[in-house]
């Protein structure tokens, strides 16, 4: 007899994206947990892995370079059949998948269901009769849309997972403050000193600010706040964000490549503020409680900072690099017709000042 889902205590969860759609999708899964008093295994993405230690809600991850998403490095036919080999014999309950809006669930679903996982959660725009146990129709971008974790918590909804509190639930070991403090002090910055963090790093050009447009903003920003400025990214922009503190000067330091996810995360914490592009940072912002001022190129409106004092300056894709997939091509058309320039400087500045403002007057 098939078990119901509330009898689960083995399921998987499949978000084999980027780091901020697992972030996001993380109260969804805690509402699973909670509700279900299960363990929790997700399949992720190399990137997500990192988070996915953090996370409280998850019990054991999973890791594939999955060719439905967007790749670091090319994979082979019998990596698929392997990973659906391992899938299976760790025998889950059931299995829900985690979607954005314009992705196609259908190869997450074809994987879950030759696995045998006898319980298939996801949303889907076709009827995918027997590859689903429980559908749910998918009816967004044409309806309505929502938040990404307002999305997956109604995907769990469906089948009676809840959870009170929806914010987004860390877990950092202790020592992690101390370390990300020494990496800081070799940079010139005191522990005690308060910070602004600049994140100009981005996964797509399409979601780039300005190199220029940075530099001014930078320079701005220390001659209004007078905080020194932390330039953050990874390993492989380095050579990028040093080129923009160099030209910054001042009081402000690269720290690119230096800092683990944990250290990453403690930085956000302890800074004044983050600007960044819309990138995985903000969420993890976002999870740190951190006021964000986001430079946000207008692609999909469900992934804005979740549950922090925040503020939007939106901007236009250049036509070259808009995306092919026609569900973000209708969401392009229906709410950004209009070109946006990008934010000046003046506009960025100003932002962080409102926004600051509005985080002491919610602290007092």
């Amino acid at each position: 007899m098939k078990k119901t889902w509330s009898e689960c205590k083995n399921i998987l969860c499949i978000r084999v994206d980027n780091m901020g759609d697992l972030m996001m999708s993380s109260p969804a899964i805690q509402a699973l947990k909670k509700s279900f008093s299960c363990k929790i295994t997700v399949l992720t993405s190399p990137k997500g892995y990192y988070l996915a230690k953090v996370l409280s809600c998850i019990d054991d991850v999973m890791v594939c370079e999955a060719p439905w998403v967007k790749l670091e490095e090319n994979n082979k036919p019998s990596d698929f059949f392997t990973l659906l080999k391992e899938i299976k014999e760790r025998k889950f309950d059931a299995c829900v998948i985690f979607t954005v809006y314009s992705q196609n669930p259908m190869p997450a679903i074809m994987l879950a269901y030759l696995a045998e996982i006898p319980l298939r959660l996801a949303y889907c725009r076709e009827n995918p009769y027997h590859l689903l146990s429980d559908w749910v129709p998918e009816k967004e971008p044409y309806i309505i849309i929502k938040h990404q974790v307002q999305r997956d918590l109604d995907l769990v909804a469906e089948i009676g997972a809840y959870i009170e509190d929806n914010s987004y639930k860390l877990t950092l070991p202790k020592h992690t403050l101390g370390f990300a403090q020494k990496k800081l002090s070799e940079k010139g910055i005191s522990p005690n000193c308060s910070y602004l963090v600049f994140h100009c790093g981005v996964s797509e050009a399409k979601r780039e600010y300005p190199k220029e447009l940075w530099i001014k903003t930078a320079k701005l920003a220390m001659a209004t706040f007078e905080f020194p400025i932390l330039f953050t990214g990874t390993q492989e922009e380095k050579s990028y964000i040093n080129s923009i503190q160099e030209s910054v000067g001042g009081k402000s330091v690269s720290c690119a490549g230096i800092f683990s996810m944990e250290e990453f995360m403690v930085v956000l914490k302890e800074a004044v503020a983050v600007v960044s592009v819309n990138t995985g940072t903000i969420h993890l912002s976002s999870a740190v409680q951190t006021p964000t001022v986001v430079l946000y190129a207008q692609s999909n409106p469900q992934h804005t900072p979740w549950n922090v004092v925040h503020s939007m300056l939106y901007f236009s894709i250049p036509d070259k690099l808009k995306s092919k997939n026609e569900v973000i091509n209708y969401v392009d058309k229906l709410l950004y017709s209009k070109h946006t320039p990008y934010p000046s400087p003046e506009k960025v500045c100003n932002s962080i000042k409102e926004m600051l403002s509005t985080s002491l007057k919610t602290a007092l």
